[in-house]
């Protein structure tokens, strides 16, 4: 507060000057203490830190200590900046009592309903250590991101299992027909075992399109390092083809090239072809936003800001209330739609024929 009177003076251009302080009696969640705050002679000063009539730090400290949570900040690094803030101690009861007042905040936004139809939804998912039973095992959220009719990106859910799998993936879909979502057009999924036949099952008129970059990731690991470049050459003109007949074509001298050394790498391609090859029939402003997962995995980075000094959690509801604080946090950029989305709408609108008619006015 001394700091906000300084740099109130400095921007003062009335004569001005400090002039002692007032005390007021200010309640915390510690308890309470005595504040004196800073004065300036000509009445001006309008201290943020801790307003002129305010009395009571518990909004104030419960905004800060989300805010500090929302950061990936440890229950130790809150401790002490809310200890140099505002020189009171907070307990990890009362940290936990607060961060957990996001768990209702999180059950209502899953249980909420969904539009009926999103033209691109990414499924992807990323794993955690949790504690169970005394002790800790692996398991995978589920995390499935969209772009709805205005071409803005929306978190549909978060959904946690003990393992990948079709069953499971069964469970995440159904849930999200529950919800309201009714039509997907293009489905994007990165090597998941467990999406594309319960979106064929649920949604069977969604296209679905694996991720490129997985599917090349998973590629190279078969190669060896010393003809990953010249494969990799080769592979690129598979992928960036300007044409499906061209991407063909590039696949055919792939393997007759490489096939005979790696045929497990060529007939991974060959078997998942119908699905890594659905982006060629677009325009290259759509083609960028559907034939990798990045967008989703931009999502799970910022997950892992916030997760990466943990090694494990003590519980499902404590990586959850902090995935929600991320998910807030990285929400609040989504708020305009992307890059020519006004042309990707057009281009859906001729690939999937009178889907989009009762959900767009022109």
């Amino acid at each position: 507060m001394k700091a906000e009177l300084e740099e109130h003076l400095a921007r003062d251009d009335q004569p001005n000057r400090k002039n002692g302080s007032s005390s007021k009696t200010v309640k915390s969640p510690a308890g309470t203490f005595e504040l004196n705050t800073p004065r300036d002679r000509s009445g001006t000063f309008e201290p943020q830190l801790v307003k002129k009539h305010q009395t009571h730090l518990t909004d104030e400290v419960e905004r800060k200590i989300l805010g500090l949570f929302a950061l990936g900040n440890s229950y130790q690094d809150i401790r002490n900046h809310i200890r140099e803030l505002y020189g009171i101690a907070v307990s990890n009861g009362t940290l936990n009592a607060i961060t957990d007042k996001r768990l209702p905040e999180l059950q209502a936004w899953r249980e909420c309903d969904l539009e009926a139809i999103y033209p691109i939804v990414w499924l992807d998912a990323i794993h955690y250590k949790i504690r169970e039973n005394g002790r800790y095992t692996s398991k995978a959220i589920y995390t499935i991101l969209a772009l709805n009719i205005e071409g803005k990106k929306e978190l549909l859910g978060l959904y946690l299992s003990d393992q990948e799998g079709a069953h499971h993936g069964l469970s995440v879909l159904t849930d999200l027909y529950n919800h309201g979502v009714k039509d997907i057009l293009i489905a994007c999924v990165d090597g998941l075992k467990g999406f594309p036949e319960p979106i064929e099952s649920i949604y069977p008129h969604t296209e679905i399109q694996h991720c490129i970059i997985h599917q090349i990731r998973n590629s190279l690991k078969y190669v060896a390092s010393k003809n990953q470049k010249a494969f990799m050459s080769d592979l690129k003109c598979v992928y960036k083809a300007a044409t499906l007949n061209a991407a063909e074509t590039a696949l055919d001298e792939l393997e007759s090239k490489w096939g005979d050394k790696y045929p497990l790498v060529i007939r991974s391609w060959r078997t998942h072809w119908p699905t890594l090859s659905s982006y060629f029939k677009y325009p290259d402003y759509v083609r960028k936003a559907i034939y990798t997962t990045n967008a989703v995995e931009a999502v799970h980075r910022q997950f892992r800001k916030l997760t990466k000094t943990k090694g494990g959690f003590t519980s499902e509801n404590a990586l959850l209330k902090l995935l929600y604080a991320g998910i807030l946090k990285a929400s609040e950029r989504w708020t305009h739609p992307v890059q020519n989305w006004n042309l990707t709408l057009s281009q859906m609108a001729i690939h999937f024929p009178g889907r989009l008619d009762d959900h767009i006015t022109l």
